[in-house]
């Protein structure tokens, strides 16, 4: 083989790489365009979740932290398409935004990490929150039942053919006490009735209000390490291995 052959190969070669660099710079740039309007996306989001805002309000603050962990993947992906390619191929207006971008992550990756405690105290005081509203709730049921119970009890043969007659029925010459009794027994299976829902419901909300804890306490721990991780890869964007 020539040394002329030999150059053309290489030439062949180069040209080859060349055409497959100029590929690759062309699909980074269509991540990093995909990325920033992912980026701006996500801000229009935030500002959705977060106005009006409810601050102290337990019920918006549990809810604004499911939000922003059911939703984190948007912004960690957009990064990661933002940051590809480190410092090739870039525009001068874009290297102040990534060592922005780049600090950022540290900052959203603390307050992920600081959610866990206020989604603690929020579930906690959701789950009392709904333990007063059950108990409230069952109590007046119990209540209006045993004020029901409570007339039955006391009425007389007249009184309670007069209740009968409201309800559209009526004694049918059978024995008041009977028909008193009757009543009487289907008012205890309804108060029972009442605390088998009650317990059901209560055990459903709570059980409910556990997962979703759980899930979102969980997924702002393992989203604010994935911001961090981002900002201690991304050294470059601040300026650690200086522009090329």
């Amino acid at each position: 083989m020539t040394e002329s052959t030999i150059y053309k190969l290489i030439d062949v070669e180069v040209s080859k790489l060349n055409k497959s660099v100029n590929s690759l710079i062309g699909i980074i740039n269509i991540c990093r365009l995909v990325g920033y309007s992912l980026l701006i996306l996500v801000f229009f989001d935030l500002i959705d979740i977060f106005f009006p805002l409810q601050i102290m309000n337990p019920v918006w603050e549990f809810q604004t932290m499911g939000a922003l962990v059911e939703r984190v993947a948007i912004p960690l992906v957009a990064l990661v398409l933002v940051l590809s390619g480190k410092l090739e191929n870039r525009l001068r207006w874009e290297l102040p935004i990534l060592g922005l971008l780049s600090r950022l992550t540290l900052l959203v990756g603390l307050l992920y990490i600081l959610l866990i405690p206020l989604g603690v105290s929020d579930s906690i005081r959701l789950y009392n929150s709904n333990l007063e509203q059950f108990n409230k709730e069952y109590s007046q049921q119990v209540f209006q039942t045993n004020q029901v119970e409570k007339q039955l009890t006391q009425a007389t043969p007249a009184e309670l053919d007069n209740i009968l007659k409201r309800q559209g029925r009526s004694l049918d010459g059978k024995n008041p006490q009977d028909v008193k009794k009757q009543i009487l027994l289907g008012i205890n299976q309804a108060k029972q009735q009442i605390k088998t829902q009650a317990e059901a419901k209560k055990s459903f909300v709570n059980l409910k209000l556990l997962k979703s804890s759980v899930k979102w306490n969980l997924g702002a721990l393992i989203s604010g390490f994935l911001f961090i991780a981002i900002w201690k890869g991304t050294v470059w964007a601040r300026g650690g291995e200086g522009y090329s």
